[in-house]
C-alpha cells in the first residue's frame, strides 16, 4: 500500500493553511484509540478535521459527510481519557500557528490558551504520521513537558524515545532514508484533501467489509461443520429399518410357534417360510415364550419410534444445512455493509447488533420489465412475502443456493420466452453454480409459493413449476 508521505502532508497544509490558521476548535471526539475528530470553525464554516494514526491507514484530512459514513464512525458514550484531556485543554481554543518540520511527517498545531489559574500558556499538538510509530502528543510549549499522548510509549516498547505525561517532548530520531512510493506520486496536484479523504475512506470501507465478511463467514462455517457432524453421528447411531422390522418378524414367529416349543428356553429353532430356512432365535430363559415375543415387539416399537424421530431430526438438520449453504453463498456474494449486517442479524439473532436501515433490493430493467434480485435471506424473504404479486414469476436455481429472482408483471404485461430466458440467466449468475456449464432453473407464478410455518428466512416450497436449462 502507498504511504502518506511528507510531500503529501506539505501539499495538504498549503491547500488548507488559510482555513486552519486562527480557526477555533469547537468539539473533540475520539471514536477509537487511533482516531480523533476535531470540529473546526473558521471563515463562517465548520469542518471535521479527521486524524487517523492506525499503522496501516495513518493520515489526516477534512472529512466529508459521505466519507464519514464510509468509515462507520461511532462515537462512544463515554469518551476515552485522552479525548477528555484534549477537551480540557483545547476545546474553544484558537489555532495560532501550524508548522510542518522540514522533511517530516509531523504536523504541529500551536494554541494560545489558559490554565486553571487563568495564566496564558502555549500548547502544541504534534500529529506524528509515521507508520507503526504514529502518535498524537499534547505538550506545553513553554516547558516542553508532555501533557498526554494517544499512545504512551515506555522503555519496554522503545529504547530510543519514551512518550508519556511528565516527560520532555523531543522529535523522533531521524530514520534512514528509504526509497518508497508515497501517495504524493500518484495524487493530482489539486484538491489534495478530497483525494486523501476518498482514498482512505474507501480503504477503510473495504477493510470493514472484509473483516465483517470474515467474522460472519467463520461463524456460519462453524455452524455448517457442527450440523454436518451431528447428521453423521445420528446416522451412525440409528438402527437400520431392516433390523427394526426383524424384531417384529421374530415376535411373530415365536407367537405362531407357542405350542411347539417350551417356555424358559435359551433359544428355539423355527422354520422361516419367508426365508425358506430354519433359524435360531435367542430367548431370555427367565421369561415365557409369550413374554419373549412381547419383548421383541417392544424392541420393534422402540426402534420404529426412534427411526421416525431420528428421520425427522435428520430432515430438519438437512433443511438447516441447506439454509447455512444459502447463507454462505450470500456472504460470498455480498459486498455492502448493510446487506452483511442483515446476514449477521440472521446468524446471531440473540446478539445485540447496531440498528441499520433495511438494505435496498437490487433491481434491473430489461425490455421494460422490472426484475428484483435478493442478495441475502432477509431480502429473499421480503421479495416472496411482500413484493411478489400472485401473477409475478419467481425464479431460482434448482437444488442449489442462490438468489430469489422475481419478474414483476405490471398490468398489461405478459411474459415472453426472451424475458424468461433473461431471468433464468440472472438466477444462474446469482447462484453458487454460476460457473457450471449446464444448470436447471425452475420458475413458477408467485401464487404457487408457500412458506411453511416456522421456516427459515427465504425458504419456500412451490408447485406447478417449470424448468429451463441454462448453459
Amino acid at each position: 500500500m502507498n504511504n502518506f508521505d511528507y510531500i503529501l502532508l506539505e501539499n495538504f497544509l498549503k491547500e488548507n493553511i488559510d482555513f486552519l490558521k486562527n480557526s477555533r476548535i469547537q468539539k473533540i471526539q475520539q471514536p477509537t484509540r487511533t482516531e480523533l475528530i476535531f470540529s473546526v470553525r473558521n471563515l463562517g464554516e465548520t469542518r471535521k478535521f479527521y486524524i487517523n494514526i492506525n499503522p496501516n491507514m495513518f493520515h489526516i484530512c477534512f472529512m466529508s459527510k459521505e466519507n464519514e459514513e464510509k468509515r462507520f464512525i461511532k462515537i462512544p458514550q463515554k469518551p476515552p481519557m485522552f479525548c477528555m484531556l484534549l477537551r480540557k485543554y483545547l476545546e474553544s481554543s484558537l489555532i495560532a500557528k501550524i508548522v510542518q518540520p522540514q522533511g517530516e511527517r509531523i504536523l504541529e498545531f500551536y494554541f494560545e490558551t489558559y490554565d486553571e489559574t487563568d495564566e496564558k500558556i502555549y500548547l502544541c499538538l504534534a500529529i506524528e504520521l509515521m507508520g507503526k510509530h504514529s502518535n498524537i502528543i499534547l505538550y506545553n510549549y513553554d516547558t516542553n513537558m508532555i501533557i498526554g499522548c494517544a499512545h504512551n510509549v515506555g522503555a519496554d516498547k522503545s529504547r530510543e524515545r519514551e512518550l508519556f505525561g511528565g516527560l520532555p517532548y523531543c522529535y523522533p530520531p531521524k530514520a534512514q532514508k528509504k526509497d518508497f512510493k508515497g501517495l504524493s506520486s500518484i495524487f493530482k496536484a489539486t484538491d489534495i484533501n478530497s483525494q486523501i479523504d476518498d482514498y482512505f475512506a474507501n480503504l477503510q470501507y473495504e477493510k470493514t467489509i472484509k473483516n465483517l465478511k470474515s467474522k460472519i463467514f467463520q461463524i456460519t462455517n462453524q455452524k455448517q461443520k457442527h450440523i454436518t457432524q451431528t447428521i453423521s453421528k445420528i446416522k451412525r447411531q440409528i438402527n437400520p429399518k431392516e433390523k427394526t422390522e426383524n424384531y417384529r418378524k421374530l415376535g411373530d414367529l415365536i407367537m405362531s410357534n407357542l405350542y411347539n416349543n417350551e417356555d424358559y428356553s435359551k433359544n428355539i429353532e423355527i422354520f422361516d417360510y419367508e426365508a425358506n430356512q430354519t433359524i435360531k432365535i435367542n430367548l431370555d430363559e427367565t421369561k415365557t415364550l409369550k413374554e419373549n415375543a412381547n419383548r421383541y415387539y417392544k424392541l420393534y416399537t422402540k426402534g420404529k419410534t426412534a427411526l421416525e424421530k431420528t428421520t425427522q431430526m435428520i430432515q430438519e438438520l438437512e433443511l438447516e444445512k441447506t439454509n447455512i449453504e444459502q447463507i454462505l453463498y450470500s456472504i460470498e456474494e455480498c459486498n455492502t455493509y448493510d446487506k452483511l449486517k442483515e446476514i449477521e442479524e440472521e446468524i446471531l439473532p440473540n446478539q445485540k447488533t447496531e440498528k441499520i436501515k433495511p438494505s435496498k433490493i437490487d433491481e434491473q430493467i430489461i425490455d421494460n420489465f422490472k426484475i428484483y434480485i435478493g442478495k441475502n435471506n432477509k431480502q429473499n424473504d421480503y421479495i416472496v412475502s411482500k413484493l411478489a404479486r400472485p401473477n409475478d414469476l419467481w425464479f431460482h436455481i434448482h437444488n442449489c443456493a442462490g438468489s430469489h429472482i422475481l419478474l414483476r408483471l405490471e398490468a398489461g404485461q405478459k411474459e415472453n420466452d426472451k424475458i424468461i430466458f433473461e431471468c433464468a440467466k440472472l438466477a444462474k449468475k446469482h447462484s453458487i453454480a454460476k460457473n457450471s456449464s449446464k444448470v436447471g432453473i425452475i420458475y413458477t407464478k408467485a401464487k404457487n409459493l408457500k412458506k411453511p410455518p416456522k421456516a427459515n428466512l427465504g425458504y419456500v416450497i412451490y408447485q406447478n413449476e417449470q424448468e429451463i436449462i441454462i448453459d
